[in-house]
């Protein structure tokens, strides 16, 4: 749609069926929750704290209140910490379908404002959120009248039961990397032995890569690309250093109990066995901080209600789904805005 209007009628008219899907959808959506039980919740955009993943940049805001003093606050980039304070005041099943914004992200796959679909379960574990997933894949292809889920040349059958991966089994699959050998301590693993690794294999590495740097390289050339043809696949069981805000496994203090979705090459949701420990959630916040200022040079409070709710949080689960990525894999679009009504202005 770039280079002209997107409310022009011929525009209009080559999206309408990729939007009448993406209606279609979001209705299936809204029923598949309401019959397992779910509330759906609306908690607010302006937050304390935006989301603190370390990649992901926030859009920030100056609020004044009646007599003009003005405070910082962001728009999220996840309704994670609100949903979790729900979780926290006994709303055990809850879901969202969110609008969130991100800076700096603009390309086929990306947009400044897009749709997420997050859910959570009390006393449930990422166990269950593959369940729903895999049930809700189907789901959404059947209310869109379609049999695959495609991009470009790739198909990926949604009624198909997913494959399921561990990281670690996926590093050693497609590229013959021990990758929990390269985190001797778990908390801190080993940039030089990834490092030469990567080099092994054929990839570019910097002296200034830090391990995770490393990581995210190998998955985003020689790993993500083979993940989601034919079936869907559950990539499960990161390196613990990659938790963000997933427990430790039980069964492997190696590992954390994290789990991300990919159909067709393409990432579409990212979902935890949540942690509840606020002092180690706080550790990490900090560690994450310290990195963002170095890599970004920004850095976002810590929202301390957040870590007060974590301690009287049950055991739950939870994952957010991007709905525009997969309305795009039901549709066949070629680009996110393709299945947007409208896109934000360049």
């Amino acid at each position: 749609m770039r280079g002209k209007a997107w409310w022009r009628r011929d525009a209009l008219e080559r999206r309408r069926r990729a939007l009448a899907q993406r209606g279609a959808a979001l209705a299936a959506l809204r029923a598949f929750f309401a019959s397992r039980g779910f509330a759906e919740v609306e908690t607010p955009a302006l937050q304390v704290s935006p989301g603190l993943d370390l990649h992901v940049r926030a859009l920030g805001v100056e609020l004044a209140d009646p007599l003009g003093a003005r405070r910082r606050l962001y728009l999220h980039t996840s309704p994670e910490f609100a949903m979790k304070k729900l979780l926290a005041g006994g709303i055990e099943r809850i879901f969202q379908i969110a609008r969130v914004w991100r800076d700096g992200e603009r390309s086929p796959l990306h947009h400044p404002e897009f749709t997420l679909v997050e859910w959570y379960r009390a006393g449930a574990t990422y166990d269950a959120l593959m369940e729903d997933c895999a049930a809700l894949l189907a789901e959404l292809a059947r209310a869109a009248g379609v049999e695959q889920l495609v991009r470009g040349t790739r198909a990926c059958d949604p009624l198909a039961a997913p494959i399921r991966l561990s990281v670690a089994d996926a590093f050693a699959r497609f590229c013959g990397i021990d990758l929990l050998a390269t985190a001797p301590d778990p908390a801190r693993p080993d940039r030089v032995l990834l490092a030469a690794e990567a080099r092994r294999i054929g990839l570019y590495v910097s002296d200034n890569d830090t391990w995770e740097d490393v990581f995210h390289r190998i998955m985003l050339e020689r790993i993500e690309p083979k993940l989601g043809d034919g079936a869907a696949t559950f990539l499960c069981d990161y390196p613990l250093a990659l938790a963000s805000l997933a427990r430790p496994s039980a069964r492997d203090p190696r590992i954390a109990e994290r789990v991300e979705l990919y159909a067709c090459g393409v990432e579409l949701a990212n979902g935890f066995s949540e942690l509840r420990d606020p002092v180690e959630q706080r550790a990490r916040f900090e560690r994450d901080a310290a990195e963002r200022k170095r890599l970004y040079g920004v850095d976002y409070p810590i929202d301390e209600d957040f870590l007060a709710a974590l301690s009287e949080m049950p055991e739950a689960a939870g994952i957010a789904l991007g709905f525009d990525r997969l309305v795009m894999l039901l549709t066949g679009a070629e680009t996110i805005e393709d299945v947007l009504w409208a896109p934000v202005a360049e």
